[in-house]
């Protein structure tokens, strides 16, 4: 019975990896947001909605998710090879914490959001972004700092807990070079992204 047990265990956790949104590559986020009319609209009205740049919240969501809209962390190997239990409860475009996320709801009242919707997650990065500045003292456009802040929490970032993880560095270096890239990229295609949303309406 045990054995039956633990095989109907292993078999669920391999199939949970199973079905899942592919991620996508990024390197023109204009032809991204040029096919996602929708995500363009809500990251544009996540950007004036909190002062959030769009570049920075863009490069923080493909490091995040890749833009998948289901992801979630690796899940750990039990004896080296059997797949085991996820390391955090961080879902989502954005990859957020279940406690994290409460906290979102219950600052914004925004309810109804839902962790694979483009439109709230780009919403909860706006609004995460705001607090980095409000709690830490952040600068909008600090992709890098941004990004460490938004990996380590508000209470982690101003004790400097990424100091020691090397890691994590690199990553934000990676978070502040896409950044830069899609600013650039942005500042050549927004007026063709604006003209997409007006046409959409019809």
């Amino acid at each position: 019975m045990r054995c039956k047990l633990v095989l109907v265990v292993f078999s669920a956790l391999m199939l949970s990896g199973c079905f899942s949104t592919p991620a996508i590559e990024v390197n023109n986020v204009c032809s991204l947001l040029d096919e996602e009319v929708s995500w363009y609209k809500s990251i544009k009205a996540s950007s004036k909605k909190y002062n959030a740049p769009m570049y920075v919240q863009l490069a923080i969501i493909y490091q995040e998710s890749h833009f998948a809209s289901d992801a979630k962390p690796p899940r750990e190997k039990l004896f080296g090879v059997i797949p085991w239990f996820r390391p955090s409860t961080s879902y989502g475009f954005a990859q957020v914490k279940d406690e994290t996320w409460e906290w979102y709801i219950l600052k914004t009242g925004n309810s109804n959001a839902q962790r694979d919707n483009f439109e709230d997650a780009a919403d909860f990065v706006g609004w995460y972004i705001d607090q980095s500045f409000k709690m830490s003292g952040i600068n909008k456009s600090d992709s890098y700092n941004q990004y460490l802040a938004y990996h380590e929490g508000h209470g982690g970032f101003n004790k400097k807990s990424y100091s020691s993880k090397e890691w994590l560095l690199s990553v934000a270096k990676n978070v502040e070079s896409n950044a830069e890239q899609y600013k650039k990229q942005l500042s050549q295609c927004q007026s063709q992204l604006d003209s997409n949303s007006i046409w959409s309406f019809f």
